[in-house]
């Protein structure tokens, strides 16, 4: 499990995370992903990074699938915080709670946060 905790422009490690997992996933290792906090700025629908100079981590998200990159949560109450419309993220989210959250981090043999 990747779990994402920083905001997608703030730093490169945004953009690290979803490299690593692409890499541990093109490599046929199974991942999910789990945004908490200000990591789940990087599911907002409407990105637009040009004016940063800075690849569009949306567009990125998008492609999780063609890794067989399927699990994709997000905390409620950041998502809540934020009023992000994750309908219209740039991947399919499952949204949980704290106490899910907690439940999801003790099946996974191993995390690997940022």
């Amino acid at each position: 499990l990747v779990v994402i905790r920083h905001s997608p422009y703030g730093s490169s490690l945004a953009k690290a995370s979803i490299d690593v997992a692409l890499a541990a996933a093109a490599f046929e290792q199974p991942v999910d992903l789990l945004f908490l906090g200000d990591g789940v700025l990087q599911l907002h629908p409407d990105q637009n990074s040009r004016i940063l100079g800075v690849k569009n981590i949306g567009r990125q998200l998008a492609t999780l699938p063609l890794y067989d990159i399927n699990c994709v949560f997000a905390d409620a109450s950041a998502i809540a915080r934020y009023r992000l419309d994750i309908a219209r993220a740039p991947v399919k989210t499952c949204v949980i709670n704290a106490l899910e959250i907690r439940e999801l981090m003790l099946k996974y043999d191993h995390l690997l946060g940022f």
